[in-house]
């Protein structure tokens, strides 16, 4: 004997944003990620890293700007 399938599929725990928030599993926020940063010697120094688009190499002068950027951006940790 096959069995039946419903004719629709109840989905009363996506219905609404509440429940979608108390059912989900994760939840990835600014406090969760990490800057990756690598130090160049020299100053005002910017190098762009080709296997990581939108990563640089910096000189410590411009890392200050770069953490002060992750400050207002919610991001905790530069490594």
């Amino acid at each position: 004997m096959i069995a039946s399938f419903p004719d629709h599929r109840p989905r009363r725990m996506r219905r609404d944003d509440f429940s979608r928030r108390m059912m989900r599993e994760s939840r990835l926020t600014p406090d969760d990620l990490i800057y990756p940063v690598f130090i160049l010697e020299g100053t005002n120094v910017r190098q762009a890293v080709p296997s990581m688009p939108g990563v640089e190499r910096v000189s410590i002068d411009v890392l200050l700007g770069v953490a002060e950027q992750c400050v207002q951006l919610g991001i905790p940790v530069l490594a």
